[in-house]
């Protein structure tokens, strides 16, 4: 995923400015800087780099929404107060980067993936003060366009007190979950459901009394592998069926390590 590649940077500092330069047909590299107030979901096309001018930059009021889009990257951005979500993937978008953002408060879904969209990386970022945090997958009924799509990498994400949906999960398989911090989360941590299959890897649950679980509400079961998780003072989770391989090298983190590594290298500003 590169964005916008060797396009020359423009800075924006206002929501029109950041309207026009995301919906551009052009690939860009978009620099936001200072708080830019929005009103609803700014829509982003492809070839998009959207990055924050230092730690105090970023979106409120609403969020950004990438329909159909490919090779995006949302990075070192503040998120607060959305109308709506604070990033919104779907219709098949692919090729997407949200890393080292610190989002908070959204009406709905603080960073949601849906309708078939697919290879997709969720990193570094921190999330406070907000309910339902990560979908993956909106509806059991859209397993034609859903089924063989949603495998995303969420890792190095840092969930401060949040409710639930870390993530939630329908369909995308596999769906890999690693070396997250998971802090004082008052309902559950991650959900596999509906056909779903979710790798959840050497993540630390600190405080968390339903760490990973199968179905969620109305949805059956999915499968889900949980191995080489590091639990203090929460539940022992639940666990069943198989995950597809994971189609790509990586090293996971010592699990001991991870509150801290997390702590130190999550959120606006931060180098992970």
């Amino acid at each position: 995923t590169t964005g916008g590649g060797s396009a020359a940077p423009v800075t924006v500092t206002t929501a029109s400015a950041l309207a026009s330069a995301a919906k551009s047909s052009s690939p860009a590299v978009i620099r936001v800087s200072g708080m830019i107030s929005v009103s609803g979901m700014q829509k982003v096309t492809s070839n998009k780099t959207i990055v924050g001018v230092g730690s105090g930059s970023g979106i409120s009021g609403g969020g950004l929404t990438l329909s159909g889009a490919t090779n995006v990257i949302i990075q070192n951005l503040n998120f607060k107060d959305s109308s709506d979500d604070a990033i919104n993937v779907e219709q098949s978008s692919t090729k997407v980067w949200i890393d080292h953002n610190t989002l908070s408060h959204a009406h709905d879904g603080l960073i949601d993936i849906k309708r078939g969209s697919d290879f997709i990386t969720v990193s570094w970022n921190k999330l406070f003060n907000h309910d339902k945090s990560m979908l993956l997958g909106h509806s059991d009924d859209n397993g034609s366009q859903d089924r063989g799509h949603l495998r995303v990498t969420y890792h190095h994400n840092w969930f401060d007190g949040t409710t639930q949906r870390h993530p939630r999960v329908r369909f995308g398989d596999p769906v890999h979950v690693y070396n997250n911090y998971y802090a004082g989360v008052t309902s559950y941590g991650v959900a596999s459901t509906m056909e779903a299959g979710v790798l959840v890897e050497g993540n630390y649950f600190e405080n968390v009394k339903d760490p990973f679980h199968l179905g969620e509400a109305g949805s059956p079961p999915g499968a889900l592998v949980a191995r080489n998780n590091y639990l203090v003072n929460s539940g022992a989770g639940q666990q069943g069926g198989t995950v597809k391989a994971i189609p790509y090298a990586y090293t996971v983190d010592t699990p001991s390590g991870v509150k801290a590594a997390v702590q130190n290298g999550a959120g606006v500003g931060k180098v992970g």
